[in-house]
């Protein structure tokens, strides 16, 4: 091309970060019109290029200033991206996909956010699409011919190498490449990192545990198989739960179903759990659940359900069939006098399980709508009543909800915390109110000898304290790190419990759920095993760490929001 022509159209449908300072006046006016033949919601904003060879069919479009669409890009569905985004020639953006700032697509590279059915009874083609999304962080490089598929966050600052295809969440700063993309090292590193099984890992007790963990875990899942279903442990009765514990540690340590069913067969087993008129699951060989008179009910394994089986269904890749009815039904009106009737006074950790039970409900039902239901998930208002009742009721002094008691201390109400907290503003994506004296609160509890003395800690309880210090860390900026908002005294804690909770995985047998009679017991089982890695990751990314050890949780204790729009 002579270097004084202008350059065409075609050259700005390859290269179009030349256009805003090389476009002329008629091709700057040619690409608003081009911009305005969009279909859908769209908002477009300052410098961005769409070109003419791209695809572009969207329900919403929402480009930030100085991004781009280059040449041949197939875009469907609802794409949002921040400020200096490129989808780079023949890249493919599906379904729904949020991307950060700075984020770069490489070419021939796929975002599929969204997912065919596959029961068993119609042919592929006639089953329902569903739709997790995708979510990528600020400040990405994928890189060309990767395939990312739906239901992955990828954090800030990753790189993807190119061919990869990520089948699941990606920390922030990590390194990943190959099929399925596994984290490499560390961005941050001035040089390459060893990878985990290397000898610079070698003395590492967190890369052990988890090498430990991983290779010992079918045989875990097997002891806990009956021939027929899960239990917790052998000699224990089948449950739903122990079914989803199952689901949760296989998808947590091996990246698939537990061996004992094929995925399908899981996912028609949890589904066909569901009762199609309530919604709701009941506990094997034991009858529903009565509603209450508002149409949801107030107790029992079925509000744990919903979390349980509903999660496990995503891991799977599947949903429940149904929408749960009592929360689909319920007015604002009745929430917030089922909110007010909740016993904080002696009970907040109930009222903060019936809270995270109805919420869960509410991101099942909105997303059972997305996907082609008749009718909204929720009642016009109920979301908004819940969070405006939270956030007008929380303590000022603790940010949390309910009253401590000589009796117990702040177990009720910490623990009642992260239950609530959990299913509402975590699931949801938004802020805590208060995280200051929540932290405050949290560390005060975490004093309490009752709980957290010498052989004194079970799961429950310190879940929810590490969920909760890593919920509004996260929330008050720098993490745990230096100058973070009681940092030090964070970093202690965590690895204080790490150390004490590393040594009690026992070999062929997983985590017991901790002393005395609490939950399960001591008896290693499911259960254990499934809260215990997920809160030695919380643990350990409270210090910086969790790379280490090649697992994030995406079930029940997933960090990342569930659903990605605030309702």
């Amino acid at each position: 091309m002579d270097s004084e022509q202008q350059p065409s159209a075609r050259h700005f449908d390859h290269c179009p970060w030349l256009f805003a300072d090389e476009a002329t006046e008629e091709q700057l006016t040619a690409q608003l019109k081009r911009q305005e033949m969009i279909g859908g919601d769209r908002g477009i904003g300052e410098r961005c290029y769409v070109a003419d060879s791209a695809a572009v069919f969207t329900d919403r479009l929402w480009l930030g200033d100085d991004s781009y669409i280059a040449a041949h890009a197939y875009v469907t569905g609802e794409l949002t991206t921040g400020a200096d985004c490129t989808l780079n020639p023949f890249s493919v953006v599906r379904g729904t996909v949020t991307l950060g700032s700075g984020v770069r697509i490489g070419a021939h590279t796929s975002l599929l956010g969204f997912n065919h059915g596959m029961a068993p009874d119609r042919p592929v083609f006639q089953q329902p699409h569903t739709s997790r999304g995708i979510t990528v962080g600020d400040d990405v490089w994928i890189g060309s011919h990767v395939v990312v598929v739906d239901g992955v966050t990828i954090g800030d600052h990753c790189v993807i190498g190119a061919g990869a295809v990520v089948t699941r969440d990606l920390a922030p700063w990590t390194v990943a490449a190959g099929n399925p993309a596994r984290p490499l090292r560390d961005r941050r590193d001035s040089a390459a990192r060893p990878s985990r099984t290397d000898h610079a890992h070698a003395g590492d007790p967190l890369a052990r545990f988890a090498d430990t963990a991983r290779a010992q875990v079918a045989d875990i899942l097997g002891r806990c198989w009956d021939g027929e279903r899960y239990v917790d442990r052998p000699g224990a009765a089948p449950t739903v739960r122990a079914h989803c514990d199952a689901v949760e540690i296989a998808d947590l340590l091996l990246g698939a179903a537990p061996g004992q069913l094929t995925a399908e067969e899981h996912a028609e087993r949890l589904r066909g759990a569901q009762d199609p008129y309530t919604g709701l699951v009941p506990e094997f060989d034991e009858p529903l659940p009565a509603a209450d008179e508002d149409g949801f009910i107030g107790e029992g394994p079925a509000l744990y359900h919903v979390l349980s089986v509903g999660y496990a269904l995503d891991l799977l890749g599947a949903s429940f069939p149904h929408p749960v009815r009592g929360v689909r039904e319920m007015s604002a009106r009745q929430l917030v006098a089922r909110l007010e009737e909740l016993p904080w006074r002696d009970g907040a950790w109930g009222a903060g399980a019936w809270i995270d039970s109805w919420a869960t409900a509410a991101h099942w039902n909105l997303r059972h709508a997305d996907v082609g239901g008749d009718r909204p998930g929720v009642e016009p208002g109920a979301l908004e009543a819940l969070f405006g009742w939270l956030l007008t009721r929380a303590d000022p002094w603790t940010g949390m909800w309910g009253s401590p008691s000589p009796e117990a201390g702040r177990l009720q109400v910490v623990n009642g915390y992260y239950r609530l907290t959990r299913g509402s503003f975590a699931q949801f994506g938004l802020p805590v109110p208060h995280p200051e004296r929540v932290v405050d609160a949290v560390l005060d509890h975490a004093r309490d000898a009752r709980y957290f003395g010498a052989r004194q800690e079970n799961a429950c309880n310190v879940l929810d304290v590490a969920h909760p210090l890593w919920l509004c860390t996260r929330q008050l900026g720098g993490g745990a790190g230096a100058g973070g908002y009681r940092s030090a005294e964070i970093r202690t804690w965590a690895e204080g419990q790490l150390a004490a909770a590393l040594p009690r995985w026992q070999d062929g047998r997983g985590f017991g759920f901790g002393p005395g009679s609490a939950g399960p017991g001591p008896e290693p089982g499911l259960q254990g095993t499934e809260m215990w890695l997920a809160i030695i990751w919380l643990l350990a990314d409270l210090l910086g760490r969790s790379d280490t050890l090649g697992y994030r949780p995406r079930g029940v204790h997933r960090p990342e929001p569930a659903r990605a729009r605030t309702p």
